[in-house]
């Protein structure tokens, strides 16, 4: 992998243009043949004219590495939806979402169908590595053998597999896929080093080299799962605060003045990684005959703040002699987090939801997310722009950096309340 001749023969494709899937083809770009694979072909469209939707990618970025073929150009990215392009790869890498089903069990066909698609054109001495989020045991026992039936080839005797799972943080600008050190895997030790080598080529941060596939793929699994349950504890602790009319957030500022306690602090837990991952391990505990009880615990707590945020402005309202059924509320921000574009499993739908319940009319601006996208998802309306007329309520959902400056108060009807969701306001009379 040091040698010059091995860098020179290596030709990447990248199996997925997400949020994860673009970051990752466009470093690799830099330095490599990257094609981009993508079903979504308005996306590759997008893409090849040097647009990112998602803002993950800034344009002028992509439009750096874009190319129209390698024959001039030893590097740079080609986006495309046709499987044949891709025909030419020694390096396939999937990065497609692995989301949960309406019962919260791991939904692995956009894997499956990612591993027909590479299988369709794997060759002898090919590499595939996964870097969607899975339980252990996934790569070797779920996707190889669709790699094999697809290809008709022998797992580690004519092709090789490697995971190294992904650590993109949507909408981070300075934590960016290359400052983030990564965990490699192989499936066997030559492999290893081999993934590993490609990896340390772009990675800034550097790598760590886990001793199995399974053991990388348990690393990110429960990556995720402990901050779940972090912030799981401190929205109980949020829940019984309230009960006492304590401010959640002075006793956390208190609390963390001693040097070992962890700073994590209340709020809504959605996206595609904390409020989804820590499913597919408790999926496979129980499918070898262990019940988690403190995984699934931490996610009904989570799971339930949307109700409760919803029942606690609803209070504040009744406290200022406002009238619930019927009432006008502002909600600042749909999407998963601030300051990005990412609306999967958006928890402000869950207050939005439980505000209505209440017969509450609720207006929602958001100037990153795609209306469209919302409409599609969820069905509900949003604005990109700030409404003009005054409402009951108004709550900061997503703290945006175009909301942090607002003055909240001039949206407000007299004796209006203002509801703090994440705790980042200096005047708001309520949060959580």
């Amino acid at each position: 992998m040091e040698n010059a001749e091995n860098i020179q023969s290596i030709k990447i494709a990248i199996i997925g243009l997400g949020y994860v899937g673009l970051p990752l083809a466009r470093l690799f770009a830099t330095q490599y043949p990257v094609i981009g694979f993508d079903i979504d072909s308005k996306r590759i469209g997008e893409l090849n004219s040097g647009t990112d939707k998602t803002l993950e990618v800034e344009d002028h970025v992509l439009q750096q590495v874009l190319v129209s073929d390698f024959e001039t150009a030893k590097t740079g990215l080609i986006c495309s939806s046709n499987v044949e392009d891709i025909a030419g790869c020694n390096y396939y890498i999937v990065t497609v979402p692995t989301p949960v089903d309406k019962n919260n069990r791991p939904d692995l066909s956009a894997l499956y169908h990612a591993s027909e698609t590479v299988g369709s054109v794997l060759k002898k001495g090919d590499i595939v590595i996964y870097e969607s989020t899975v339980y252990p045991g996934v790569t070797e026992e779920e996707c190889v053998p669709v790699l094999e039936k697809f290809s008709g080839l022998k797992f580690n005797v004519d092709f090789f597999c490697g995971y190294s799972p992904e650590r993109i943080n949507p909408g981070d600008r300075e934590k960016t896929v290359e400052k983030i050190m990564k965990v490699t895997s192989g499936s066997t030790p030559e492999t290893a080093q081999e993934v590993d080598a490609l990896y340390r080529s772009v990675i800034t941060a550097g790598t760590h080299l886990a001793p199995s596939i399974k053991v990388a793929e348990a690393s990110k699994v429960i990556e995720n799962a402990q901050r779940d349950i972090n912030i799981a504890f401190v929205n109980e602790l949020a829940k019984i605060f309230a009960l006492m009319d304590l401010d959640t957030h002075e006793v956390l500022k208190a609390a963390g003045t001693k040097w070992n306690f962890l700073p994590f602090t209340p709020g809504l837990v959605g996206g595609h990684c904390i409020g989804v991952d820590p499913f597919y391990l408790a999926q496979k505990a129980q499918d070898i005959g262990y019940y988690s009880e403190l995984i699934l615990t931490a996610r009904r707590v989570n799971d339930s703040m949307g109700g409760f945020i919803a029942n606690q402005v609803v209070k504040a309202m009744i406290k200022k002699n406002l009238q619930v059924n019927g009432a006008e509320v502002l909600m600042l921000g749909i999407t998963f987090k601030e300051n990005c574009g990412d609306v999967r499993n958006t928890k402000i739908v869950d207050v939005v939801c439980a505000l209505k319940d209440y017969g509450i009319n609720v207006t929602i601006t958001d100037p990153w997310a795609d209306a469209g996208e919302v409409h599609h998802e969820y069905g509900l309306e949003i604005l990109r722009e700030l409404p003009e007329h005054r409402f009951d309520a108004v709550i900061l959902g997503v703290a945006h950096q175009e909301f942090l400056d607002l003055d909240l108060s001039s949206f407000l009807k007299e004796n209006g309340v203002v509801y703090d969701v994440k705790g980042v306001l200096k005047h708001a009379e309520y949060r959580l």
